[in-house]
């Protein structure tokens, strides 16, 4: 029978634990003032699923306590190392219910209503509906039908650890879906500092993405000039911050404008029919962010700076001093392709088409970027892992 609801469905959640090319549990990792677990497990528990089954390799106080928290009952591995399919194996033959839908704990974005629009698809001979985003299909973003847990079970027996390869064997029904960032999962530390850019910025009035070097002469007007052009072209209203180290220098002394400036106008504002400027004196030097946040008509602010940008950050890097790569660091781009750092997405200096997709994730857009152009080592999903 054709689930007509997320009431009639069991949600699997696939947590291992294993974190292989993270380097350490993902579990537990920060995004968004969130662990990655729970945060999953907290839109799942307002889904409307029928039962919740978080399966792990191992159980523990911390996640019984979790589980406890959000309505979920935990599901060992009959055999640890075995990944994904030992997850599927064992929650679908425990599932009370003929469909199940078997989610990542790693996607930070994901959103329910992507299983939703899977259930009408549910029906006839097929035994799972599995997703294609730009043409990769997520196997754990998927529907699974209770008669499959024997395929999980006879390839886990196999040694068989591949996701892929298992689904493979099933009568399974692809279905085309946008990607967006729903898809986006954090399997190593370069996709955790995107995920905790875009994160950063999904909780703003307005996001920001810095453009930062470690030294003069790396090209930063430069990029933030040929990157306006492609987001204007995308539709996004941007606004420039620009730190100056020096003073603002207005050579407007003779003008009305400077006149009150120099008797002691602690702000001047300019209004012409196509646009003002507003001068304001501060005691200090206003703060990148605070700037940013004061303007007004825009869906997005580039705060070009040397060194002190807001996260996230775009580090640009001509072999000029040594890169910046600190935690505000979302991505660095490079024009020496020989030296690859660890741990981070490098790009090319001049590839600003791929520049342009990273500030459109980055700043919360759900739509206009293409998540190929920046799935480097685990940034996007679908690659069978847990």
């Amino acid at each position: 029978m054709k689930p007509q609801s997320l009431a009639d469905v069991t949600l699997l959640v696939v947590a291992g634990g294993r974190s292989r090319r993270m380097g350490e549990d993902k579990r537990w990792l920060d995004v968004g003032g969130v662990p990655l677990l729970e945060g999953l497990l907290k839109k799942a528990a307002t889904a409307g699923f029928a039962e919740i089954f978080l399966c792990v390799e191992e159980r523990s106080e911390r996640l019984q306590d979790l589980a406890s928290r959000y309505g979920a009952r935990i599901l060992v591995d009959e055999t640890a190392g075995q990944g994904p399919v030992a997850g599927l194996s064992r929650g679908l033959a425990a599932s009370s219910h003929a469909w199940s839908f078997a989610v990542s704990a790693d996607m930070p974005f994901f959103s329910f209503d992507a299983a939703r629009e899977l259930l009408p698809k549910a029906k006839g001979a097929a035994r799972a509906v599995v997703p294609v985003a730009e043409g990769r299909c997520e196997p754990l973003a998927a529907l699974y039908h209770k008669e499959t847990a024997h395929v999980f079970s006879a390839a886990m027996a196999a040694g068989e650890r591949s996701l892929r390869r298992t689904d493979a064997a099933l009568p399974a029904l692809e279905v085309p879906v946008h990607a967006g960032a729903c898809f986006f999962n954090v399997n190593t530390p370069a996709a955790l500092r995107l995920a905790r850019g875009r994160a950063a910025n999904l909780v703003r009035r307005v996001p920001i993405v810095s453009i930062v070097a470690p030294a003069s002469g790396t090209g930063k007007t430069t990029f933030v000039e040929k990157l306006l052009p492609l987001l204007t072209s995308c539709g996004v209203r941007v606004g420039v911050v620009k730190s100056d180290a020096h003073g603002i220098v207005l050579n407007d002394g003779a003008k009305d404008s400077g006149r009150f400036r120099a008797a002691g106008a602690s702000s001047v504002a300019v209004v012409a029919p196509a646009g003002f400027w507003l001068y304001e004196r501060t005691q200090e030097k206003l703060s990148l962010e605070a700037a940013a946040a004061r303007m007004t008509g825009v869906d997005l602010v580039l705060i070009e700076t040397r060194s002190h940008g807001v996260f996230p950050a775009l580090s640009l890097w001509r072999e000029l001093e040594e890169p910046l790569l600190d935690e505000r660091v979302a991505a660095l781009f490079s024009s020496c392709h020989e030296r690859q750092a660890e741990g981070i997405l490098q790009l090319d200096l001049e590839a600003m088409e791929d520049a342009a997709h990273l500030v459109l994730f980055l700043m919360g857009r759900e739509e206009g970027f293409d998540l190929r152009r920046i799935a480097w080592d685990g940034g996007h999903s679908g690659k069978g892992g847990a």
